[in-house]
């Protein structure tokens, strides 16, 4: 399965570690384009003075990581498109581009169902997503919150539990999953 990242999945840290971590075990192919890496990039400033250089150097590892999955298109697929934020049609022209089969995003109404069906396209949220494969591979999903959980006690120096960690990157239902 293809699946277009957004950005707002992509900048909180936690949500795109579990993410990319789902893909990088094979459970599916991620999608971007440069402007969406652009974009996350842009939204990194948020943390800080080295947000932005700190977001462009995992870009860099990501595109090495997956080199053949940044999706261009051509300017005559974007005119034709529409969506309630005309901002965000670059996301399904990529979309439509790399083939996806999905979009990965938090702005559900910025990509209505029926407009996304028309290009034989769905959406969901990460931690829908997430949960979906959590199903299915249980194991290496538990296993794989148990690494973002210790990356982050490690940079952080906090003492996070992988629900709290999980609940606070958005994932309640991956949390309560893992957790039952």
């Amino acid at each position: 399965m293809k699946v277009l990242i957004d950005t707002c999945v992509l900048y909180p840290t936690v949500m795109r570690q579990m993410l990319l971590g789902a893909a990088g075990h094979g459970l599916f192919t991620p999608l971007w384009s440069d402007r969406i890496l652009e974009e996350w990039a842009r939204a990194a400033r948020k943390i800080g003075p080295t947000g932005e250089a700190q977001a462009r150097s995992e870009i860099a590892l990501l595109k090495i990581r997956w080199a053949a999955n940044s999706v261009i298109w051509p300017p005559s697929l974007a005119t034709r498109l529409w969506l309630p934020d005309p901002n965000d049609i670059h996301v399904l022209a990529a979309a439509i581009a790399g083939s996806a089969d999905v979009i990965v995003t938090l702005n559900a109404a910025d990509f209505p169902r029926n407009t996304l069906a028309e290009e034989g396209l769905s959406r969901s949220d990460p931690d829908s997503f997430l949960c979906g494969y959590f199903r299915n591979h249980p194991t290496l999903i538990t296993a794989l919150s148990d690494q973002v959980l210790t990356e982050a006690q490690q940079l952080s120096g906090k003492e996070w539990t992988r629900q709290k960690l999980l609940k606070k990157a958005g994932l309640s239902r991956l949390a309560k999953a893992i957790n039952a």
